[in-house]
């Protein structure tokens, strides 16, 4: 190959990054001002926490109208199981991300591409924590694992 047939390319002016920007969003990753910050859910503080689980409640209400989902992917207890919390968080995150002023339209296909990814395990967790076979929510038992982790012993 020689350098005419090259694939590689230089544009002055920053001609490459507005083509960039152009193709897959901003190069400077600008975020839409409408979407607030992603929290680690241990890190909140008691009032961040009350209004992202109000939000959220109304996010996963919607996201059930709108996929027709049924109970053996969210469960009516989901927000009693701290693994369905953290899945549909990181869903609802992700698709508002979809949705920034500067996408060039691939993040809505993105974020369907993690729906039915994320369906498919909200699907196996509902099945092992089995809450909706008994029709009442099933506590999960807390793992405690033995002493002596990671850390080597002399």
């Amino acid at each position: 190959m020689d350098e005419e047939d090259s694939f590689e390319y230089t544009v002055g002016g920053g001609a490459e990054d507005e083509f960039a920007a152009m193709l897959f969003g901003s190069a400077e990753g600008k975020r839409s001002k409408r979407i607030p910050m992603t929290y680690r859910w241990r890190d909140m503080d008691p009032r961040t926490a009350e209004t992202v689980w109000k939000h959220l409640g109304e996010w996963v209400q919607w996201l059930v109208d709108t996929y027709h989902l049924p109970t053996s992917v969210i469960p009516d207890c989901w927000w009693k199981h701290s693994d369905m919390v953290a899945e549909l968080y990181g869903l609802q995150r992700a698709e508002q991300a979809s949705y920034t002023e500067d996408d060039g339209g691939f993040g809505p296909i993105a974020f369907h591409e993690r729906l039915t990814s994320s369906i498919e395990r909200m699907r196996d967790r509902t099945r092992t924590a089995g809450c909706v076979g008994l029709q009442v929510h099933r506590e999960t038992v807390r793992r405690v694992l033995p002493p002596g982790g990671p850390i080597p012993q002399s």
